[in-house]
């Protein structure tokens, strides 16, 4: 099965080749559109996997920071 690694390769020498193909000007337009919303597609897919990985402990555990924010230990009281 091909990676998504190999599939940008694949599509990046397709799109090398599409001016020289002897194929209608709106053909070659509409090619070079559906390729580029493929990479950028991929693109993405592939720097999620990535991030997704950066922040994974070993335990399987995603590792983030968590802020939380509190004025104090007792909830302030109410003056009527």
């Amino acid at each position: 099965m091909i990676t998504r690694e190999s599939f940008v390769i694949v599509l990046g020498v397709f799109l090398l080749f599409i001016p020289a193909l002897g194929v209608p000007t709106v053909w070659k337009t509409w090619g070079i559109i559906g390729i580029g919303f493929l990479l950028i597609l991929i693109g993405y897919s592939l720097r999620h996997t990535a991030f997704l990985r950066s922040i994974e402990r070993d335990n399987g555990e995603r590792a983030t920071d968590s802020f939380v924010e509190s004025v104090g230990a007792e909830p302030a009281e109410r003056v009527e």
